[in-house]
């Protein structure tokens, strides 16, 4: 019984040195997994959703699109930027007033009218480009969603993951993925509903909360050195 309990005790302790170890290392590589994001101890204050009718919420009713729906998900306030029909060049035009409104993180949702309208792939890049520049130059963090904009073929998707990357801005994968195929989580071809935004909103959500996790820890605290 003592050698069996000597055992028991033996095997806890190694247990209990390898989930310590394990943690650890999740630590680590969760602040690894941010250590190239751009302004991730920004000063500023505010979380801004700039897109165009995804963003702005078309589709569904009051409150249930995807910023209102995030705000609540993160219980942070977040200010909804979204205004239909913008072009990656129309949102860039009205950027200096998002840029106003002091922000810490600006998630930016936009290219679906620049599909739509056949705007050449490297204009929506070089607007895509200069909209994060912007932000960045302000001193805030960019996220960019992306998103898959062909049945087919797709020439545009590339263009929001390599700018997340030559940019250091957060790159958020496929946020409308299975939405627009799926009657129950669209409201008409090119729109989600209610269920579709808050699926748009988990999915952001998914890779917002460790980043405000990993900035908070980051940031010095108000009032210090």
């Amino acid at each position: 019984m003592t050698v069996a309990g000597g055992g028991r005790r033996r095997m806890t302790a190694r247990r209990l040195w390898l989930l310590l170890v394990l943690a650890a290392l999740a630590s680590a590589c969760s602040g690894d997994r941010f250590e190239k994001i751009q302004n991730i101890r920004s000063p500023g204050e505010t979380i801004i959703c700039f897109g165009d009718s995804l963003t702005e919420g078309v589709g569904a009713g009051e409150g249930e699109d995807y910023p209102s729906v995030l705000s609540r998900e993160l219980v942070l306030p977040i200010i909804n930027a979204g205004a239909r029909g913008d072009t990656t060049a129309l949102a860039l035009q009205r950027i200096e007033a998002v840029l106003s409104q002091n922000p810490r993180l600006v998630i930016i949702f936009l290219g679906g009218n620049d599909f739509l309208r056949q705007v050449p792939r490297e204009e929506t890049r070089k607007n895509l480009e200069a909209i994060v520049r912007r932000i960045q130059g302000n001193g805030a963090m960019a996220a960019i969603a992306g998103m898959r904009l062909g049945l087919f073929t797709d020439e545009y998707a590339p263009i929001f993951e390599e700018t997340a990357d030559r940019f250091g801005a957060l790159y958020i994968p496929a946020v409308m993925k299975g939405i627009l195929s799926d009657a129950k989580l669209r409201s008409d071809p090119i729109h989600p509903n209610g269920a579709g935004y808050r699926l748009v909103a988990a999915r952001i959500g998914e890779k917002i909360r460790p980043l405000l996790r990993e900035a908070d820890r980051l940031r010095p605290a108000q009032g210090g050195g």
